[in-house]
């Protein structure tokens, strides 16, 4: 079976020293676009403690610092987009290498988890949506914000483009799919919209 995760690592690993400074669909565009909707959405919002999973660079939590005084956690599979994101010595933060299904975390310990640009690459969605549920906080918000599509385009991608690719990309799902298995999870959903083309997020509530 092909290793999902260490792929995702390899090619993220690769990519890490100049992520941040290449603005292209093979790099860092679409997170950007992902982590800027984000920040937007939580701009108004009130909140303590912040998860963002599959952190990257950190490029969110940089945002997010800008407006928001709270104690961040980032958490990345690739030990080298880790690196930069330390290396920013970003304050009230801690970076650390770890995976989305196995959340080094209290239950009920975040008032809001991130997840931008990331889901795709996961092998284990539910188990990473189940996670993203248990250490929030009665009440707390779950934003996901990806890349997909539905339909046939989708079944394209996922079984027959993303086994060729060595990137790391598993499983697409346009919002609407994203908002059914939220539901499944336990999330009251309270918003899902296009961002631009094939870009979207989820919102939704514990």
């Amino acid at each position: 079976m092909k290793d999902y995760e260490e792929l995702s690592r390899k090619h993220f690993d690769k990519q890490a020293d100049k992520y941040d400074q290449t603005n292209t669909t093979y790099y860092s565009k679409e997170g950007k676009i992902s982590c800027r909707d984000i920040a937007d959405y939580l701009k108004d919002k009130e909140f303590k403690k912040l998860l963002d999973v599959g952190t990257g660079t950190g490029y969110l939590i940089e945002l997010l610092i800008k407006e928001h005084d709270a104690q961040y956690y980032g958490l990345d599979l690739s030990r080298e987009m880790i690196k930069v994101a330390k290396g920013k010595n970003i304050k009230n933060t801690e970076f650390i290498e770890g995976v989305a299904n196995k959340l080094p975390y209290e239950n009920e310990s975040f008032d809001v988890v991130t997840c931008s640009q990331s889901f795709h690459h996961y092998p284990y969605q539910e188990d990473a949506l189940s996670e993203a549920y248990r250490v929030l906080k009665k009440d707390g918000i779950y934003i996901l914000s990806d890349t997909g599509v539905g339909g046939i385009p989708a079944l394209i991608d996922n079984y027959i483009i993303f086994p060729l690719l060595k990137s790391g990309d598993c499983k697409t799902h346009n919002k609407n799919e994203i908002a059914k298995m939220m539901e499944t999870t336990g999330f009251k959903i309270e918003k899902k919209y296009n961002i631009k083309r094939f870009l979207y997020t989820v919102i939704g509530r514990k």
